[in-house]
């Protein structure tokens, strides 16, 4: 099965997320594109990130019934922080009737190289890099296993839906409705939460 690993703090999963999801997955014509939810992405601060299990719950919400889109906490059980090297090679042991591609913002991608063991990732995954507002993606020079997928940009951020939240503002257009109602009965990402 074609499997794409789409990881992200998804603090929280938002209306973006979903839409580039079901984009990917159409587009690379992948089986399944999992939704990695990072317990400790290595580039981001932990300040205001929610707990790895309830970003999760979010995350199963938003999914819940969309063929081909699984939430996943498989990195909650590998050593942190999560290097993505680590993680596919656990997911290629753990599953190997799988093939894994994985999803990167072109934002990552212009780091890549920096990335712990980038070098590996490349000689053994294919890498589909999909535009973020503000990263150029210079196609002329990508190895022959990575590939750009051209698609709108959504402009929702997570940082955006929590200075919503702690203003008070809606985000019922921003989020799934379940996720909206979830982030409301337990007053996440509140000011006082």
């Amino acid at each position: 099965m074609r499997t794409g690993i789409f990881g992200g703090s998804f603090n929280p999963i938002h209306n973006g997320h979903v839409k580039l999801a079901l984009k990917l997955l159409k587009a690379l014509k992948l089986d399944e594109v999992w939704l990695m939810v990072t317990p400790q992405n290595p580039w981001k601060q932990q300040a205001d990130l929610l707990d790895d299990t309830q970003r999760f719950l979010l995350a199963q919400a938003a999914l819940e019934g969309i063929d081909g889109l699984v939430a996943s906490d498989y990195e909650f059980r590998l050593p942190k922080p999560s290097y993505t090297w680590d993680t596919l090679q656990a997911l290629s042991r753990d599953f190997p009737d799988r093939e894994f591609t994985l999803l990167i913002g072109g934002d990552n991608w212009e780091k890549f190289g920096s990335w712990y063991m980038h070098d590996q990732i490349l000689a053994h995954y294919d890498i589909a890099v999909y535009p973020r507002k503000g990263y150029a993606i210079d196609t002329a020079t990508l190895p022959a296993n990575v590939s750009v997928l051209r698609t709108r940009l959504i402009n929702i951020s997570s940082t955006q839906i929590r200075e919503r939240i702690r203003k008070g503002l809606p985000i019922d257009e921003l989020v799934p409705p379940p996720v909206a109602a979830l982030i409301r009965e337990h007053g996440w990402y509140a000011a006082n939460g």
